[in-house]
């Protein structure tokens, strides 16, 4: 039996009371946060998958143009080509809370709105295979910050579920049973008291009666 350290009066058996009721109360609470965050986590995960697997797809075809390019193109002329960009991504971080978890919103703005600035070159010395592995490649980006944004989410909603976790556990089987054991404990002692007063009270009486009437009050 897990019983606390207490002095089992009757203002700590109310005081033990309110506290497990605080504590059941807290406990529901806390499941009804845990599910919560497990639904919206799982479907979360879910969308991260299918964003991953679009993005490593791009990726791959972004890659295979840049492959197609390098075929065609000395490494002195790609490298010379993409030396200097012209455009430039700016990324806004915001913060979005759910079930008392700051997830990251990020939120992407080139520096110019003109889409040809994604090219860094002109067009007389360069493949049409690098155009085209440059508009891939700016193209998955917006995909590739979005999942940035959603991997991080997974990993604080994990880090908050598994908080949630521990506390819920802890007050199933700790704290709620060892409030539980000690009101009981404290109901028993307070009980073999009252019967121990009353004995020494009808000692008491039968004594006074004796003395007073020569009478124990005994047939």
């Amino acid at each position: 039996m897990a019983v606390m350290n207490v002095n089992p009066t009757r203002m700590q058996l109310s005081k033990l009371k309110k506290q497990l009721t605080t504590a059941v109360r807290g406990h529901k609470m806390l499941k009804d946060k845990r599910d919560e965050l497990m639904r919206q986590f799982l479907d979360l995960v879910r969308e991260t998958k299918e964003l991953r697997e679009k993005v490593e797809s791009e990726i791959e075809n972004c890659n295979a143009h840049f492959v197609n390019a390098s075929a065609v193109m000395s490494k002195q002329s790609l490298d010379a080509s993409l030396i200097s960009p012209k455009q430039q991504v700016n990324i806004e971080t915001n913060t979005r809370n759910v079930m008392s978890v700051d997830i990251p919103e990020f939120v992407s703005k080139p520096r110019t709105s003109d889409s040809s600035d994604v090219f860094p070159y002109g067009f007389a010395f360069t493949s049409f295979e690098l155009d085209d592995a440059i508009v891939s490649l700016n193209n998955v980006l917006p995909d590739l910050i979005r999942l940035a944004q959603y991997e991080k989410s997974c990993e604080l909603m994990s880090a908050e579920i598994e908080k949630t976790r521990r506390r819920v556990n802890s007050l199933e089987h700790v704290m709620i049973p060892r409030y539980q054991d000690t009101i009981k404990y404290i109901a028993m002692k307070l009980e073999e008291n009252d019967r121990s007063s009353r004995t020494r009270l009808m000692k008491v009486k039968d004594m006074l009666l004796d003395k007073a009437h020569n009478y124990s009050g005994k047939q």
